[in-house]
């Protein structure tokens, strides 16, 4: 409250302050060739409420009734009006400073005081520039209230964006670790002495899935590295009919890319895979040239329709994670033919 009347009086001041610049203006204006100074006071005294109310009224009700609201042409007509009333507003102004000023003697009136179309264009000179003032404060205002609406949206479609990609990550991890359990499972009933080498090979794969999948984004090779220990995780529970062969080089620590965004491609290949003469045969590739990530990788299949990713995360899912992620700067490219299931992936710019 008091920062509101704050404003009204700093508004009231500098509107105070323009019209004692005006009058002021007015005096020196029509003090030209004239010594009657008494005369010229009065007269820009009396000029003066006749400019004032000529100007807020455009100021206040045309512009932003007619103006603003594109009604031109009833702005156009009340603007003939108000252009008529301020002519007889002059016009009184100059016959009543004539008539009390001078006691109706002509040689006494100042000369730029007789000229009605002088003084006509001196008033609409100033209401001229406060309207320009006007419209010019009123777009700087709408520009600013766009532009925080526009942040306001930003703001909004980023954190739903923030909301959606953590959905589809909830979404990742039932899964992800109900596969895994269940290969620990079947190892503990057997009391296999590679159960403690799954439980530990199932916690770097946990702590890479609880605290380091909320991050915006991961390096590349750490999420090779947990593609790795997932593929090793799988050997132990396929053992000697899964033939794995994955091709990586070596990739820079600082290269970005969302997190768990590799894993479910490999993670759907043993799932939906088929043992074809007595192997499930996988084969990856994953290369990086100029920011540009290429990841490819295909097995076996009997079925196509099992790798359509219906049950589980989805390729749907895993779709809408590239867009959110790297919208306009990847390709998915999905092909099924003969006993392969292929998936050909490339992101054209992981730091987008």
């Amino acid at each position: 409250m008091f920062q509101g009347t704050t404003i009204k009086l700093r508004s009231v001041l500098l509107h105070t302050m323009f019209w004692v610049v005006v009058w002021f203006f007015y005096v020196y204006f029509f003090s030209y060739k004239t010594d009657n100074i008494t005369y010229v006071t009065w007269f820009a005294s009396f000029l003066l409420p006749v400019t004032m109310a000529v100007t807020y009224f455009v100021v206040y009700f045309l512009i932003p009734r007619y103006l603003l609201t594109k009604k031109y042409r009833l702005f156009a007509l009340y603007g003939v009006y108000t252009l008529i009333m301020s002519t007889y507003l002059i016009i009184v102004t100059i016959i009543g400073s004539f008539i009390f000023l001078t006691n109706i003697h002509i040689a006494d009136m100042p000369l730029m005081s007789r000229n009605y179309i002088f003084i006509l264009i001196i008033v609409y000179l100033i209401v001229g520039i406060i309207s320009s003032v006007s419209l010019l404060n009123n777009n700087f205002r709408i520009q600013s209230r766009n532009r925080e609406l526009e942040k306001k949206i930003l703001e909004t479609q980023l954190q739903f964006k923030e909301q959606e990609l953590d959905y589809l990550k909830k979404q990742i991890h039932p899964h992800f670790l109900f596969n895994t359990l269940n290969t620990l499972y079947g190892f503990a009933l057997k009391q296999s002495k590679q159960t403690p080498e799954i439980i530990l090979k199932l916690s770097n794969i946990l702590d890479y899935i609880l605290y380091q999948v909320n991050k915006p984004k991961v390096s590349l090779s750490e999420e090779v590295l947990h593609v790795k220990e997932y593929i090793e995780l799988e050997k132990i529970r396929f053992q000697d009919t899964l033939k794995v062969s994955i091709d990586a080089e070596e990739i820079d620590d600082n290269v970005p890319i969302a997190p768990m965004l590799l894993i479910p491609f490999v993670e759907n290949a043993f799932k939906h895979g088929s043992i074809i003469d007595g192997f499930l045969t996988i084969e990856m590739n994953i290369t990086l040239k100029n920011g540009q990530l290429h990841f490819f990788i295909r097995n076996t299949t009997r079925n196509h329709n099992e790798n359509d990713g219906n049950g589980g995360i989805g390729l749907e899912n895993i779709r809408k994670r590239l867009e959110l992620n790297y919208p306009d700067h990847h390709e998915l490219k999905i092909e099924k033919r003969e006993n392969w299931y292929a998936v050909d992936l490339t992101i054209t710019d992981l730091k987008n």
